[in-house]
């Protein structure tokens, strides 16, 4: 005889034809990281090793003979008055016959070198030194992180420090040296912020739809800092701080959805976007207004009593010192949207990738040695060719692996070209230097260092192809070391005979 099972308290049988209850649904599995951050070595120690021994080199060689010449070259004219300035007064001084058109974060630093060792070329040129050391340090951490090896990182942190551009900037009290360490430092943090993120999500026992709260965000506070310290230095830093808050909130997506969450945008809306709005918006503002600050205790520091003289404008309720900074602000943009004045080192955003015109930053004339012959000093920034010729075929590869491999290594690096070399396409017409590739080089360089990480090859891949693969690449940095070795006379104004210089002036555009 059958038993029937008794019914539980509260049930009752489904009606005819009704179709069977729903489960509770269940939160999605982790899906397959398509973004994966690659694994840091575990090589730690080392890799600090290698950091400091690069840092060293690079210093040392940009401290040699540095104070030569004595005089200022090229916007040399502009900047270290300035700071000495800002060391007298707080401010530059209002003069009636000159315009300051630039934010004084990077004045001040160059007026830090002065602080120190006194109104001289060494003493204004020894912070840019500084400066470009550092970043060869932070872009071998950063192609550490990025590619998962150590190796990967020693290649860019010796290409860019064998850059005869990066090395010539870092030689001279111009600005966008600066510029170029702080764009890479807080391209940095975003870059450890993603890791950080990613790895707490993981760590998740169980990610719920809406996610969690993250709390406060080191990294990525410290990267707006930067980023306002680069907006502080030029503006064209804006341009990085747009395109990498962006990204950054992309990334915050990834995270999400690798995670399972339902709706991955709407998390990361929900749980990023009001930490990166204070991060990446407001605390970059109000750190390049502290910039200003001695601007806005001067009382004869550039436009600031143009609010007074001004009493009838807009806006009255905003306070004067803030509507006449508004207003020097928007001479500085009138200013340099119509800068067109012609200039026989002027270059294009084209030419800059193939080292086109590069700029003669010092040639005195008239210098014989002790037979009558002609003796060359030439200081020229000039990126070392052998890289420089490599940074197209290398942005192809970068391309080819964000589409065909879908490598997030190559993202950010593909960013930074974009906001660093494609945003000075938007006025042609504009007057132009070779310079303003500082912030972007490093990116070019990352680009370059990955092509030579798929020389070396996988690390499942045989002994004798890795092996093949090391001895290329490494063969390739040492083309680049060597190169640069050669043109060391032309980029330090060593003297050289006519014969010697003609030898280095490899192409017409650089008489």
């Amino acid at each position: 005889m059958a038993v029937v099972a008794p019914e539980r308290a509260g049930s009752s049988p489904p009606a005819p034809g009704r179709p069977p209850l729903l489960r509770p649904r269940r939160p999605a599995p982790p899906r397959r990281r398509v973004d994966a951050v690659r694994h840091l070595p575990d090589d730690r120690r080392t890799a600090w090793i290698v950091a400091a021994v690069l840092g060293a080199v690079a210093l040392t060689l940009r401290l040699w003979g540095i104070g030569y010449p004595r005089d200022l070259v090229f916007d040399e004219a502009y900047y270290p008055p300035e700071a000495r300035e800002l060391l007298t007064w707080g401010h530059e001084y209002n003069r009636g016959y000159s315009f300051i058109v630039h934010p004084p974060l990077g004045k001040w630093l160059i007026a830090a070198g002065e602080q120190v060792f006194g109104y001289t070329s060494f003493g204004w040129r020894f912070p840019s030194a500084v400066a470009g050391s550092i970043a060869v340090v932070v872009l071998f951490r950063l192609a550490r992180r990025l590619s998962g090896s150590t190796l990967v990182g020693l290649f860019a942190g010796v290409l860019l420090l064998v850059d005869g551009f990066a090395f010539t900037l870092a030689r001279v009290g111009l600005l966008d040296v600066f510029l170029q360490v702080f764009v890479l430092g807080a391209v940095a943090c975003l870059v450890v912020d993603r890791d950080v993120v990613r790895a707490r999500v993981r760590a998740a026992p169980q990610v719920g739809g809406a996610g969690f709260r993250l709390g406060p965000r080191g990294w990525r506070i410290a990267a707006g800092v930067l980023f306002g310290c680069a907006c502080a230095v030029k503006w064209s830093g804006v341009w990085f701080l747009a395109f990498f808050a962006v990204l950054a909130l992309f990334w915050d997506r990834a995270a999400w959805w690798e995670a399972g969450v339902p709706r991955p945008t709407r998390t990361a809306a929900r749980r990023g976007l009001p930490g990166a709005l204070w991060a990446l918006a407001a605390l970059p503002v109000l750190t390049y207004l502290a910039s200003f600050t001695g601007w806005f205790l001067g009382e004869t520091s550039q436009g600031r009593a143009w609010a007074q003289q001004n009493p009838g404008t807009a806006f009255p309720w905003i306070p004067g010192p803030l509507r006449s900074l508004w207003h020097e602000h928007a001479q500085w943009l009138t200013f340099h949207s119509g800068l067109s004045s012609p200039h026989p080192w002027e270059s294009g955003p084209w030419s800059w990738l193939v080292d086109g015109r590069p700029i003669l930053m010092w040639n005195p004339q008239g210098i014989v040695d002790d037979r009558g012959e002609q003796v060359v000093r030439y200081i020229l920034m000039v990126g070392t060719p052998t890289l420089w010729l490599a940074f197209v075929p290398a942005v192809v590869w970068l391309c080819w692996r964000i589409v065909a491999r879908r490598d997030p290594a190559a993202v950010p690096v593909a960013v930074g070209i974009a906001a660093g070399w494609l945003t000075w396409f938007v006025n042609l017409d504009r007057t132009m230097f070779i310079f303003y590739m500082a912030p972007v080089v490093p990116f070019f360089v990352l680009a370059v260092a990955l092509v030579l990480q798929d020389v070396v090859g996988p690390r499942d891949a045989g002994p004798l192809r890795r092996q093949a693969g090391l001895v290329a690449a490494c063969g390739y940095v040492g083309i680049v070391a060597a190169t640069f070795v050669f043109f060391w006379p032309v980029l330090t104004g060593q003297p050289l005979s006519h014969a010697e210089w003609l030898q280095r002036m490899w192409f017409p555009s650089w008489f």
